[in-house]
């Protein structure tokens, strides 16, 4: 079975559309998103229209710290980010807050976990940024290949039987064998809000027959993504960092 993954879309119509479309070029089986739908960009109607059709059709969806903000103000945010969610908040539908709020914190597959952030907590909404947060959220769980994203930088991290730690960034369009022996955390990477230093929207793909993951990166018209959140008065640094990456 070949599953794309996206997480981090964070309301950027044309970088969750170019992901889409790159991702279904490659004629996966299902698709999986790991949260954070809306925040940060200017088109979270459009976002969660996307996110509800993908699941009537079959699609499976975990639930990101900003999703959450929508219906519980006091998760934490910073100042600006917490801008964008208030003025966000009252554009959703009682049906866009209604599938929020349904949305799991995790979702297991067999031998395979998806979540948001560190699966050690997933409430707490914890990054996995070192080689030490993802043996925490290792220990957290019995899954051998954990999927996150919430970090919005790719990563890849691996435990051996001795609980030996590696990481590396993955290098985009090289698939990676995910060898028998290693549990592994693979941090997908951000669709709408890169941060990486490279602009270009990020997604996975895990085939689980070959034990393969791909790290897909894909341009999008990044132009019209920074206009909208100009445009709708949001904090201005939102589009700034499209161009960036970071």
């Amino acid at each position: 079975m070949l599953v794309a993954i996206l997480s981090d879309i964070h309301a950027n119509r044309q970088a969750f559309t170019a992901c889409l479309a790159a991702a279904k070029a490659r004629n996966p089986d299902r698709i999986v998103l790991l949260g954070d739908y809306v925040g940060y960009g200017a088109d979270p109607e459009w976002a969660l229209d996307t996110v509800r059709a993908l699941v009537r059709d079959g699609a499976s969806a975990v639930i990101g710290n900003h999703d959450r903000a929508i219906t519980n103000p006091g998760v934490n945010l910073n100042d600006e980010a917490r801008i964008v969610i208030d003025w966000t908040r009252p554009r959703l539908t009682q049906e866009d807050r209604g599938f929020l709020e349904k949305l799991p914190l995790t979702l297991e597959e067999g031998e395979v976990l998806y979540v948001h952030a560190d699966a050690s907590n997933p409430s707490t909404w914890h990054y996995v940024r070192s080689a030490e947060d993802a043996a925490r959220s290792l220990a957290a769980t019995t899954a051998r290949i954990t999927f996150c994203g919430h970090v919005h930088r790719p990563a890849l991290y691996s435990m051996s039987s001795v609980g030996k730690m590696t990481s590396f960034v993955p290098t985009s369009d090289i698939p990676v064998q995910l060898l028998p022996g290693r549990r592994w955390l693979a941090v997908v990477g951000s669709v709408g809000q890169p941060r990486d230093g490279v602009a270009a929207a990020s997604f996975t793909m895990f085939d689980t027959v070959r034990q393969e993951i791909t790290y897909c990166r894909v341009p999008y018209d990044i132009d019209t993504a920074a206009r909208r959140i100009r445009d709708n008065g949001l904090p201005s640094w939102f589009a700034e960092r499209l161009f960036l990456g970071r």
